[in-house]
């Protein structure tokens, strides 16, 4: 795969695991009736977006790092959830799964150029 795959990859994860955050947490199933404040946590999702979109290899490199928590996250709740929640954090899980990889083979790229 080409580094412009990698790059739209890791930008089309980053945006899914923005508005999914936003959804489950807001709408579909929050912790508390009515949203709760874990949809702040879309903010941090915001941190490294503009990088990713622009390609920025820094941020490519930090991003692969910053995604693990958001990963943990899925899995804990993947396994302490019910119903929804649940399935959103196995898709949680997913998604940032698939931000990882194109975020490395993005970076990786770099250095087989090298």
């Amino acid at each position: 795969m080409s580094r412009d795959h990698f790059r739209q990859g890791a930008s089309a994860a980053l945006i899914v695991l923005i508005l999914m955050t936003l959804a489950w947490e807001l709408w579909l199933a929050p912790l508390r009736a009515g949203g709760s404040f874990l949809a702040f946590k879309a903010l941090l999702l915001l941190l490294p977006l503009r990088g990713i979109l622009a390609g920025r290899l820094y941020t490519y490199q930090w991003s692969s790092m910053f995604i693990l928590g958001f990963f943990t996250e899925g899995v804990m709740r993947g396994w302490a959830d019910h119903g929804l929640a649940q399935r959103l954090a196995w898709c949680e899980v997913l998604v940032s799964t698939l931000f990882f990889i194109c975020v490395l083979g993005f970076a990786r790229s770099f250095k087989q150029r090298a």
